[in-house]
């Protein structure tokens, strides 16, 4: 099991049992599902972006950023690792009154895909991604998937100096990756100070994100912290 899947897998098991609409719930914030986090970013982009666009959103939870967009005219194809999060993102669908294509599906192993996108969205699923090989993964699928003159619109939580890293967690500056001990060694497990790690949330300092960006080929055309526009670079 990928080191992202366990820590997911639960929090949208118990976003159903308990009756929860979105990730945030879980940590008793005031976000609600069709006022979620990055709701204020995408309504300052919407006049970039085509109407009636094609939108594919990656990590999309329980839908809030793809309804959001489906609701302004967007056809929108949204995908999630689990399974519970999708039955509730077509749930809440449907009690909107908008459509969304949802699916199953690891954007850190995504087939060759043929379809193209006008926008490709990222609702802080980023951070979730760790590793140097699934992040370059991620940025390929989406490279591939945008058309020439598209959008990458992204937004990630970043590097906090006022974050504390305490108990079973531990940063490095160096990388912006944030490990949790694991009981024994696992998929994914590193080892520090011969103790067991697994990775868990990558927080990058801003210049770091859009240098990782750029290398994977994706032009930043606006950056304020975590919530950011690219293009694709343009192929000689």
């Amino acid at each position: 099991m990928r080191y992202y899947y366990a820590e997911h897998q639960a929090a949208y098991q118990r976003l159903g049992h308990e009756g929860m609409t979105q990730w945030n719930d879980l940590f008793g914030e005031s976000w609600t599902f069709d006022d979620f986090p990055n709701r204020v970013f995408l309504e300052s982009v919407l006049d970039r972006l085509p109407a009636s666009g094609d939108v594919l959103e990656y990590g999309c939870g329980t839908g809030p950023a793809a309804c959001f967009l489906a609701a302004r005219g967007f056809r929108v194809d949204a995908i999630d690792l689990i399974p519970e999060a999708i039955t509730l993102a077509r749930q809440f669908a449907r009690q909107r009154g908008v459509t969304v294509n949802f699916s199953v599906q690891d954007v850190c192993a995504m087939p060759p895909g043929s379809k193209q996108y006008d926008v490709i969205l990222d609702s802080y699923c980023l951070q979730s991604i760790v590793t140097d090989p699934d992040r370059a993964s991620v940025f390929t699928a989406v490279r591939d998937r945008l058309k020439p003159n598209g959008h990458y619109i992204l937004s990630t939580a970043m590097y906090d100096p006022d974050r504390v890293y305490e108990g079973d967690f531990r940063y490095d500056a160096t990388t912006g990756i944030c490990y949790e001990r694991s009981p024994e060694p696992a998929d994914d497990a590193v080892q520090l100070d011969n103790t067991w790690y697994l990775p868990h949330r990558r927080h990058l300092r801003p210049d770091a994100l859009r240098a990782e960006l750029e290398r994977a080929g994706l032009h930043v055309i606006a950056q304020d912290g975590g919530n950011v526009i690219c293009t694709p670079t343009k192929r000689g």
